[in-house]
């Protein structure tokens, strides 16, 4: 067996991002839809209010980002970070467009932040942890960079019963492609912070106190299984990395497969793709 290699993971994976980052921001729309009560609800728990200083960790091409920002008014300032200069790029354009100023954006491993100690009021990441190979690293990062009575809060997704629609498009990508199956709990996978009690776990590793975890129903509502592989073809990194190194017949069967398979969450209102989000809070300790 290969040995596990961090650096090439990350490599991997921002080559990946930037090369769907424009995919994943035209579905901008439908990512807000989907999320929209688990990101108020994550930036509730945050505390985030106005005139804050956030930090918005592995913050993809912005759309919560946008919130933060229309949340703390043209006084305060959100630090969006990612991985994906591309994503970010987006993220500075859509800020741009909305005319909010108080937003920037910097290039930056979520396990090597570089920002200053105790600057932030609160911090957010929304769906971008479980890609770390080390999330405890990044935690640490994020509680470096809150004020002591500083709150944080992290978006993932929970186990895999409880998320079939992501165990469906992982376990036969890989199988079109001929890769054995894989542990779901494996470091940088989807669901890789779904086990429970771990990212509690790992918010205490990193030195938070007054740790609590919410779970949050989040199912996707779109007319078809169809219309949810056009959004999953458009953006989704990891399922298009896999699928990458087929030819295109061999692509189109895999899809084809999917879709015979997520046809059982159709309602007679439209599809309704099963999700369950976890909402970890923890706050850095005062003195």
């Amino acid at each position: 067996m290969i040995p596990f290699s961090p650096e090439e993971f990350k490599d991997a994976t921002r080559q990946a991002w930037n090369q769907s980052a424009s995919g994943w921001n035209s579905q901008t729309p439908a990512v807000h839809d989907w999320l929209m009560a688990a990101t108020a609800d994550m930036l509730d728990a945050a505390r985030i209010t106005t005139g804050m200083r956030v930090l918005d960790m592995a913050a993809g091409t912005g759309d919560q980002t946008l919130d933060i920002a229309r949340r703390i008014g043209s006084g305060g300032h959100v630090l969006a970070t990612d991985l994906s200069e591309a994503m970010l790029r987006f993220a500075r354009d859509n800020a741009r467009q909305a005319g909010l100023s108080q937003v920037e954006t910097r290039v930056s491993d979520a396990e090597d932040l570089d920002v200053e100690a105790a600057s932030f009021d609160a911090a957010v990441c929304r769906l971008g942890l479980m890609f770390c190979p080390d999330p405890v690293q990044a935690l640490r990062q994020m509680q470096h960079a809150l004020k002591p009575g500083g709150h944080a809060a992290v978006l993932v997704f929970s186990e895999p019963q409880r998320n079939p629609c992501i165990g469906i498009l992982m376990s036969t990508a890989l199988r079109h492609a001929g890769l054995p199956p894989r542990d779901p709990f494996q470091p940088g996978g989807l669901l890789s912070l779904g086990k429970p009690g771990l990212l509690e776990t790992c918010f205490g590793q990193a030195g938070f106190a007054k740790v609590t975890a919410t779970r949050v129903y989040a199912p996707f509502q779109l007319p078809s299984a169809r219309n949810y592989l056009d959004f999953v073809r458009a953006s989704a990194s990891p399922i298009l990395q896999l699928l990458g190194q087929l030819d295109p017949q061999a692509q189109e069967a895999a899809w084809a497969d999917m879709e015979e398979q997520l046809d059982v969450f159709q309602l007679p209102e439209g599809w309704e793709g099963p999700n369950e989000l976890l909402l970890v809070h923890g706050m850095r300790p005062v003195g």
